[in-house]
Order: structure tokens, then C-alpha cells, then sequence
């Protein structure tokens, strides 16, 4: 039997892909009642979820404290004066966070340079590398982050030299694209770093292509290890938030090093109020407001639009990475007359979509246009050569993410737009007025600096009042606190939601496409530990219910959530047995 084959081939080799031994690929004891804190009521679940992020604030002290988070700084700075570039790398969550800290960087020596002449000296000295390029901020771009080299490619066509300095992001410290870009940089000489949130030691003793970069001379390490996900596995949560602090503290810190400005406190201690001010009972209580919303839209058959501006880029990632992770629809091209709808979407309503892509990267977009012949050269699988990825700049446009109508977004009664506006956007305010008219629901979620006094104007359906967060501090606004505010308010609003949404099993992801090997072995992890099984079991069963839902044409179950409910059942028999040969 195919299946059994293929099975047997992850287990024997296939090896350097299974991660259980990973604590980011482990439960978390913490939010291990998550789903039935949920079903208690939606505030208890809220509070199930940060209490994970608390950790986060407990291992922060520690790296900023170290050596190495010095020494990053220090080249860092170098690197800029001495005309050099840093580039970020990453794939998935870390790929998008590499170009949010690039956005970053230009747009604050944008708003710097009328008074600050090094600012606009140096905007350009900071680049991205996503795995997939810029395409794969609107969709997952399967299978490349198996390819080491294809990291090497996207490292060589930035031209990266012995003068610049590259920071890969990996969360688990094994993607192969994300160590492909180390690999290359180190080769041409470059200043290399490699963050990532599992002990050192363990993917040290483990896997070998991460042995490679953690004991290579050229390479500094920065071990940024703060336990479990909240939801297992999920690592755009407490990963990609303790990779957001630290790696854009460093270049904060760097940007006023190079700027000659003052200090303005420690990111630590920032981290550990910007907690305080989302755990209030407020705070909490719009958070599990807009989490019941959501789930109320969704389960009825609605859908929802994010309109904003400032902080577009981080709730486009958190939208983005709910496909994957909860097997939802992806997002829509405008000429896809077939597939459905997301069941959320961000635009902004201020520019069109080619305007807005400039305004949110704060540069041209840099997608990838490999050819056949590329991918060949690459040692890509058949299944790419035979159908090459169309994610070019012309792909990426179809989604239409500015002020173009969307009618069919909101044709449905339960429909909703909600506008996410924070202090000083009322450009973007009367914009959404005159597009909000087309939705059947209108909703206004509003973050506030929480000064003592202060009036929100206009209309709120809730507020955040986040004291000092949303205001500027000595003309820096917005600050990675604030980009790490938005970040953390949203992905509890998602996850919560998913979880309502009956997409969650215990505090694991059972919706969870197996789109790649990283993902083929999470599923046989979840399908072990919640159906009492052994690891080779648990993956037999889940190749042969992925075979089964093929057979039948079913691409929309996921194939771990029916494995499950087989075992469940008890209608699950023994892979392989003569019953079912």
C-alpha cells in the first residue's frame, strides 16, 4: 500500500525532520486546559494565553544582559558606519518579521531626516530576505523551506559581502532556507548571526544542518529559548514575539547609536509594562469581547476586513499566518473565480494596492522571478519543476489590499469591517467612513495611549488603552513596542478565536495542514500524545487518512483532526493490518 510506504519512509528517513525532542514543538503545561478554559468562558482563555507571554519577559532579561546581544549591537552599528548592510532572514512568521524590521528601519530614518542627516544617510542600509520573497507575505510558498538552497540563492542576489552583516531567524533553529542564507553569507565573508528559541545544546546533539551553523566560527549565536508555545507548535506566538523584542530592540538601539540619540529606557523592563497594561481587567475584557465577535461572525457564515494603516503590515502577518496553522481559506487573488473567500482580510483604504505596498515596505516590492531552469540548477523536487510557483510582482498584486472595492467581501448579512486605528490616523479615520457604508456590520477597535484624561474621540467598539505605549517618546513613534503591542493583542484575538471555532484540540493546532515535513511530523506528534499513541503508529495512521481523503477528492479536511476523531471513535484499526490490505 502507497500509504504504508510512505510512512515508513518518514519514519526511517526522514529522520532529521522529526522535532518532538524541540521544546518550541512541545505542549506547553501552562495553557494545556486552553480549550476547556475556552469553553469556560472566553475570559478565562484570554488569560490562559498570556500567561505564556510571561515567559517571554523572564528569558528577555537574560539575553539583553549577554555578551552576545552587545556584541550584535556593536557590529550592527560598525556595519552601518562603515557603509555596510544589515539584512535580516527568516521564513514563514521570522520571514515576515524580517521585512517588518526593514519597514521599520527606512520608515524611521524617513521621519528622521529632516532633522537628523546620518538618518537619511543610512535608509537604505537595511534589507530582508523572506523565503519565498515578498509573495509569500499574502501566501505560504509550500516546500521552500525545506531547500537550503534556496536561502543561498536569495543571499546571492542581494549581493551580500564581506562588508554587511546578516541576521538569520529561524524559530525551531532548523529551517534549511533560513540556514542556506547563513551558510552563503558566511562563505562570502559577512558578519553572521543566528537567532533562534530551542537550547542550542539539544539541536546541537540532534540535527545536523543546525550543528553546522551553531558550531561554525563565523557564526555568533544568540539562543533566545523561552519554553513551549502557548498553543503547540505555534510558533509565530511566543517565538516570533521574543525574536520581534530582541532582534528589534538591537537595531533601535542601533538607529539611535547611529543617530546620536539618547537612551530611552530598557527594553526589558518596556517588554514587562507593555504585559501589565494588556493583562488589565480592560483590557482583557475587549480582547475576549472581539474574540466573541469574531467567532459569532465566522460561525454564522460571515467574514471579516481589517482597514488600516500604520500597523498594516503587523495584522496583514497575523491574518496571513492563520491559513496555515488553522487550515484556513488563504487569501483570494482578485482573478481566482473559484476559490473561497479568507475568513479574514486586510485592506487599506487610504492608497490603491500598488500604493500601498510602497507606503507599508517603504520600498519597491522584491518578489522572485525563478525560471525552470533556476529551480533545476536549485536541485528542486519534480513536483516544482513541473509546475514552477507563479510568485512574482505581477502575482502579488492580484491581491488587492488597498482602497479597491471589495463587493464580494461583503455580500453576506454577517459581514464586517472593522477599522484598527490608533492615535493620529484620522486621514485614515475619514477614509473608512466612506468605504465602511458598503458593510452590513461596522466595528471600531481603537488603541489609546491610556493617559490620565484622555478622551478617545470618535466611535469605539473597543478600546485599548495601553498607558504611554501609542504615544510618542521623544520623537520616536512607533516604536517596536508598539509594532509588539499590535502583535500580541492580534494573536490572541485569532487563536482565541480559533479555538471557539472548534479548530483546537487540548492547546494543540489539530487543523493543521501537512504541507511540508516540518508539519507532517507535528501532526503525527499531536495525534500521538492526544490519541495515546506510539510516534510510528501515529504516523502510519495520519499517511493512511491522508490517503483516504485524496482518494475521495477531499482537500478541505485536515487530516489530523479526522485521524483524531477516528482514534477517538475507536474506528481506527491497526496501520497495515490484513483487514485493510
Amino acid at each position: 500500500m502507497s500509504y504504508l510506504n510512505e510512512a515508513e519512509h518518514f519514519l526511517n528517513k526522514e529522520t532529521q525532520f522529526h522535532l518532538g525532542f524541540l521544546p518550541t514543538e512541545q505542549s506547553n503545561p501552562l495553557s494545556a486546559t486552553l480549550e476547556d478554559d475556552f469553553r469556560k468562558n472566553t475570559i478565562s482563555g484570554v488569560k490562559t494565553l498570556q500567561r505564556v507571554d510571561r515567559e517571554v519577559a523572564a528569558a528577555a532579561k537574560n539575553i539583553f544582559s549577554s555578551d552576545n546581544y552587545a556584541r550584535l549591537v556593536r557590529d550592527m552599528t560598525e556595519t552601518l558606519q562603515n557603509g555596510g548592510r544589515i539584512i535580516f532572514s527568516g521564513c514563514g512568521a521570522t520571514g515576515r518579521l524580517a521585512i517588518l524590521l526593514e519597514s521599520f528601519w527606512r520608515a524611521r530614518c524617513r521621519d528622521f531626516a529632516g532633522n537628523c542627516p546620518e538618518a537619511e544617510k543610512y535608509r537604505n542600509s537595511v534589507l530582508s530576505i523572506m523565503t519565498g520573497g515578498d509573495y509569500a507575505l499574502v501566501k505560504a510558498v509550500e516546500f521552500f523551506e525545506d531547500y537550503s538552497s534556496f536561502g543561498r540563492r536569495q543571499c546571492a542576489d542581494l549581493g551580500v559581502n564581506r562588508n554587511d552583516l546578516l541576521v538569520a531567524i529561524t524559530e525551531g533553529g532548523e529551517t534549511s532556507s533560513v540556514l542556506g542564507t547563513l551558510e552563503e553569507a558566511v562563505n562570502r565573508r559577512a558578519k553572521a548571526y543566528l537567532l533562534f528559541n530551542n537550547p542550542a545544546r539539544l539541536l546541537a546533539e540532534h540535527l545536523e544542518r543546525s550543528a553546522r551553523a551553531i558550531n561554525n566560527p563565523g557564526v555568533t549565536v544568540l539562543d533566545l529559548y523561552c519554553g513551549p508555545m502557548a498553543l503547540a507548535g505555534s510558533t509565530r506566538m511566543q517565538a516570533t514575539t521574543m525574536e520581534q523584542l530582541i532582534a528589534g530592540s538591537a537595531l533601535e538601539e542601533t538607529f539611535r547609536k547611529a543617530a546620536g540619540l539618547p537612551e530611552i529606557g530598557t527594553p526589558a523592563e518596556d517588554f514587562e509594562f507593555l504585559l501589565d497594561q494588556l493583562e488589565k481587567t480592560e483590557s482583557v475584557r475587549n480582547i475576549a469581547d472581539m474574540i466573541d465577535f469574531e467567532n459569532s461572525t465566522y460561525t454564522s457564515g460571515g467574514r471579516i476586513t481589517y482597514f488600516c494603516d500604520r500597523f498594516m503590515l503587523d495584522i496583514f502577518t497575523d491574518t496571513t499566518e492563520r491559513t496555515p496553522t488553522f487550515m484556513l481559506p488563504p487569501f483570494r487573488a482578485c482573478d481566482d473565480m473559484n476559490s473561497p473567500e479568507s475568513w479574514a482580510f486586510v485592506k487599506n483604504p487610504l492608497y490603491s494596492t500598488k500604493e500601498c505596498w510602497k507606503q507599508q515596505l517603504n520600498r519597491d516590492l522584491r518578489c522572485l522571478d525563478w525560471q525552470k531552469s533556476d529551480y533545476l540548477e536549485m536541485g528542486a523536487s519534480e513536483n516544482i519543476l513541473r509546475r514552477p510557483p507563479a510568485i512574482s510582482q505581477s502575482e502579488i498584486l492580484k491581491f488587492e489590499i488597498g482602497n479597491e472595492p471589495a463587493p464580494l467581501r461583503s455580500r453576506n448579512k454577517n459581514d464586517a469591517a472593522i477599522l484598527v486605528i490608533t492615535p493620529g490616523e484620522k486621514l485614515l479615520e475619514n477614509a473608512f467612513e466612506k468605504t465602511a457604508p458598503a458593510f452590513p456590520a461596522v466595528k471600531y477597535l481603537r488603541f489609546g495611549n491610556g493617559d490620565e484624561g484622555e478622551k478617545t474621540p470618535g466611535k469605539s467598539d473597543w478600546i485599548l488603552s495601553l498607558s504611554g505605549i501609542f504615544a510618542p517618546r521623544r520623537g520616536l513613534y512607533p516604536t517596536m513596542l508598539s509594532h509588539l503591542a499590535v502583535k500580541l493583542f492580534f494573536n490572541t484575538v485569532s487563536t482565541g478565536t480559533m479555538v471557539k471555532s472548534g479548530r483546537v484540540s487540548g492547546n494543540w493546532m489539530s487543523y493543521v495542514a501537512l504541507t511540508n515535513k516540518k508539519l507532517i511530523d507535528r501532526g503525527i506528534r499531536l495525534l500521538a500524545e492526544l490519541g495515546n499513541l506510539s510516534y510510528a503508529d501515529a504516523c502510519r495512521i495520519i499517511f493512511q487518512t491522508r490517503e483516504e481523503l485524496a482518494q475521495k477528492g477531499d482537500r478541505s479536511t485536515p487530516a489530523v483532526r479526522c485521524a483524531l476523531g477516528k482514534i477517538r471513535r475507536g474506528a481506527a484499526g491497526k496501520p497495515g493490518s490484513a483487514a485493510e490490505k
